[in-house]
This record gives structure tokens, C-alpha cells and sequence, in this order.
């Protein structure tokens, strides 16, 4: 079979491997150009992808996604080794802390990998590159797709691509891999398909990093977990390779009064009111200015609509199926589960049969990625919600407490209090299992419970709304 795959981002690229390897021939098409010669630190300085937005922010191999790369694709694994690169544990700053007495038979399922992206995508590209059956075409942009004989009466039927410079690309598959802003949607459209369907939050958040380098002779500080909430403020603190680590602010799309974070002098003003990273405004180095990141709204696309294929000979993997809030990592990790779902349906289910292709394997995406998505939008409109009261003058009357948001909300503020409790979280957020399968038993459902202090604020100890305003007036 020859399949087309539309964007050489992480997601694309290892569903090529995948596929070639299981005797398929794979076409990758990219708008953008690929990595530079030169290694690493060239990948980091000088690989520019336009079609990318968030290419330069943190991204996490979280542990499900390193478990699929050891046995799938171990070689991505080899090359990032040959960079320099190491492995970690989600556990790490944990058992650093001293909140864990010591690793457990099992904490090793929490391995990952720390990296930026752009050397993961350089590592992906040399091994797509030399797998038989894989040809990757860069600078080649899909203008339109192509439409063949209908398999399913008045439901057009995907034969293929063509370029930006006019020529057809036919296959017998084509994979949407273009990402969360995929112009895929537009193009069924234009073959007078009736969707996909895109559900879409009316609002989301906005992020700002910056990376930093230890000092010579220096570890790393690693918080005892990467997120933390505070009242009106998200910090996400991410390990990456060389000794470097990012460390990003999230917040509301709708609070105004925080955007100047974009300004490094504000940026740094704010973090230092955050003891947790704020030695990295003393004995840190930074690497980058302020790297800002807004449209991170959750999205998601149905191409199944009532049972229906909006169009055959075509299915959407990766942020261009769904995207969600980057503040949680799961984006790289998702897509690749993602991509090995495919690989598995089309090894079981035959692809000339296109419209059960489509059917089956929106059911399994929806079996196996639709519940983690469902319960981060979920957290994601609590949250907004939570920021939106808070920020008004005078703060709004709390909403209706909600039992579900109140266990989550519980869960933030305890799970550094007990072993058990936090490596029930890390698992949800490895995405090694389900949030109901982590907390089936009902003692550790009990324990969070009674953890949990009845006056207790639903966010970390940090500062106060006031203070944050003034740090970012000041700066």
C-alpha cells in the first residue's frame, strides 16, 4: 500500500517509520524546510519551521509515548543519545525533594526522556531518512486533494494530494499529520465534504517562556512536580538536554493585565515572586528572550459524524485530530499513541474497505485518546472559569462546586503529601492509564479526601494576585 502522509512533524514521521517498517511504501509531503547539518546545538539555533507555532516551546516524551519509541522505533531513541541526551523520570524531582522515600519496584514505567524539539524532530528525520520505503519531500506544500471514484455513494473518496507547484500525489491512503492548524478541513470541503466537524473552546490560554542553562558545575533544579497552579497563574517547569530547562508561565487568554509577560524584564520581575524557579533569576543563564505562544484553545475534529465518514481515503491523527492545552505536555505523546493506533488498525483491517477503515478507527481513537481529551477540556473551562472569577473586581461569588473539579482541584494541592497519591497522578499524566482505573480503589479515593483540608486553598502557595500585578507593573 502507498500511503501519503501530509506533515513531517513528530507524529507524521513516526507513522512513516511504523508503516515502512510493516512493508508499506510511505510518502511524507512538508511545507517547511528540514533540519540543518551541524548536530544539536544547530537544530536548536537555526532550524526555523513557519508552519510550526509552538516548534520552540516545551514539549514532554512523556512515558508512554519513550515505552512506544523503545519498541517501536529504537533508534530515535539511539540517536538522541548520540546528542548527549539522557533519560529521566517524572519521578525524578520527587525522590529529589525527599517527598519519596526511595523508587518502587514499577517506578521505572515513569521514564522519559528530556528534550527539546527540535532534536527530537532531527532525530526522527535521520531515521526516516534511512528506513527503506520512507521518502520525505520538504519545501513541498499540499495545495488541494484529489478525488477519485466514490466508494460510498455521495461521499467523496481521497486519492491523493497535489502540490503547490501542481502535481499529483495519488495514494491509497492520505494521513491529515499537518497539526492544529491543518488546512485538511478546507480542503474536503472544497471536494463538497461536509465537515470534518470542529468543535472548538471559545477561549483558552496563553504561555511564556524562557529557557535557562545551570551554571557550569551545576545540576539542574528540578521541582518535586513539573506543573503547579497558583490563584490566577500555571508554571510549568520542563527538563531539556545540555543542562537546559524551560520554565513557562500560563495564563488566561482573557487576563489582559498579564500579556506584558511578554517583556523580559517583566518576565523576570514575576518570576522571582515564585520561590520554586526563582533561582534561576540569580544562578541561571538564559538561552532565549521570552517565547510567547497564544491559539491554544482546544479543538477537536470528527471525520465520523453519526457513523458517517465525512469522506473516504482519509483519517487525521495527532493535533490535527485534537489538540489540548500544551500546559499538561501530552501533545507529542498523544500524537505518536496516536500514529500506533493506525499502524494497528491497518494491520487488521483492510484498507481497500475504506469506509470501515475510517469507521473503526474513529472508534478506537475515541476508545483510547477520546477519554484523556474530554478530561482535559474539562479542566481546562474549570480553570478559565476559576481565573475569569478571580480577576474580576470585585471577585465574583464562587460558582456551584462541582464534585468532579472539586477531587481534581483536591488532588493539586495533596499529592505531595503521599507516595501513593502522586504516583496514581503520574500515571494519569504519563498517560499510562485512565483516571478511573489509577483511582478504582476507593481507599485512595478516601486518603485524597481526608488529605484535603476543608479551608485549604484550591491552588499552590504563591502570590497574591496584587503582588503579581505590581511585579508586572514594576517590571
Amino acid at each position: 500500500m502507498h500511503v501519503l502522509v501530509i506533515g513531517a512533524g513528530p507524529t507524521g514521521l513516526a507513522l512513516a517509520v511504523m508503516l515502512a517498517r510493516d512493508g508499506n511504501r510511505v510518502t511524507v509531503l512538508e511545507r517547511d524546510s528540514g533540519p540543518p547539518p551541524g548536530g544539536a546545538e544547530a537544530a536548536w539555533e537555526s532550524w526555523r519551521r513557519p508552519g510550526v507555532s509552538q516548534f520552540r516551546h516545551p514539549h514532554l516524551l512523556l512515558p508512554a509515548v519513550f515505552r512506544i519509541l523503545r519498541t517501536e522505533v529504537p533508534e530515535v531513541l539511539d540517536e538522541l543519545t548520540a546528542m548527549g541526551l539522557r533519560q529521566g523520570n517524572l519521578l525524578d524531582g520527587a525522590l529529589r525533594s525527599g517527598i519519596l522515600d526511595g523508587p518502587r519496584p514499577g517506578d521505572e514505567r515513569f521514564t522519559m526522556m528530556d528534550v527539546r524539539r527540535p532534536l527530537f524532530e532531527a532525530a526522527l528525520d535521520t531515521v526516516a531518512g534511512r528506513t527503506a520505503g520512507v521518502t520525505v519531500r520538504r519545501r513541498t506544500a499540499v495545495r488541494a486533494l484529489l478525488a477519485g471514484r466514490e466508494r460510498v455513494p455521495r461521499q467523496p473518496h481521497v486519492v491523493g494530494a497535489v502540490t503547490a507547484d501542481g502535481e499529483a500525489v495519488f495514494a491509497d491512503l492520505v494521513v491529515d499529520a499537518a497539526g492544529r492548524n491543518s488546512p485538511v478541513g478546507r480542503m474536503l470541503r472544497e471536494l463538497g465534504a461536509p465537515g470534518p466537524v470542529e468543535e472548538r473552546d471559545e477561549y483558552g490560554f496563553l504561555a511564556y517562556t524562557r529557557y535557562f542553562r545551570a551554571a557550569p558545575g551545576t545540576e539542574p533544579h528540578v521541582p518535586p512536580w513539573p506543573t503547579a497552579h497558583y490563584e490566577t497563574v500555571s508554571t510549568v517547569s520542563c527538563a531539556g538536554d545540555a543542562g537546559v530547562r524551560s520554565v513557562s508561565f500560563f495564563v488566561s487568554g482573557q487576563d489582559r493585565a498579564l500579556r506584558a509577560l511578554h517583556r523580559e524584564r517583566t518576565w523576570d520581575a514575576v518570576l522571582r515572586l515564585f520561590p520554586a524557579e526563582s533561582h534561576w533569576a540569580e544562578g541561571g543563564r538564559p538561552v532565549t528572550g521570552v517565547v510567547a505562544m497564544s491559539g491554544m484553545e482546544g479543538r477537536h475534529r470528527r471525520f465520523v459524524v453519526n457513523g458517517k465518514p465525512v469522506a473516504t481515503g482519509i483519517v487525521s491523527v495527532g493535533d490535527a485530530w485534537a489538540t489540548t492545552n500544551p500546559l499538561f505536555g501530552v501533545g507529542i505523546s498523544a500524537g505518536l499513541l496516536h500514529a500506533a493506533l493506525l499502524r494497528s488498525r491497518l494491520r487488521t483491517q483492510d484498507a481497500d474497505d475504506p469506509h470501515q477503515l475510517a469507521v473503526r478507527f474513529s472508534e478506537a481513537t475515541e476508545e483510547v485518546l477520546g477519554r484523556a481529551r474530554r478530561h482535559l477540556g474539562v479542566w481546562d473551562r474549570h480553570r478559565l472559569a476559576e481565573v475569569e472569577r478571580l480577576t474580576r473586581r470585585p471577585p465574583a461569588a464562587s460558582a456551584p462546586v462541582d464534585s468532579g473539579w472539586h477531587f481534581r482541584r483536591t488532588l493539586e494541592t495533596v499529592k505531595l503529601r503521599d507516595p501513593d497519591i502522586l504516583r496514581a497522578v503520574a500515571a494519569t499524566a504519563a498517560l499510562l492509564t485512565t483516571p478511573a482505573d489509577a483511582f478504582g480503589d476507593p481507599g485512595l479515593v478516601e486518603r485524597v479526601l481526608a488529605l484535603g483540608r476543608p479551608a485549604e486553598r484550591p491552588w499552590a502557595p504563591g502570590p497574591s494576585r496584587s503582588k503579581l500585578l505590581a511585579a508586572v507593573g514594576a517590571g
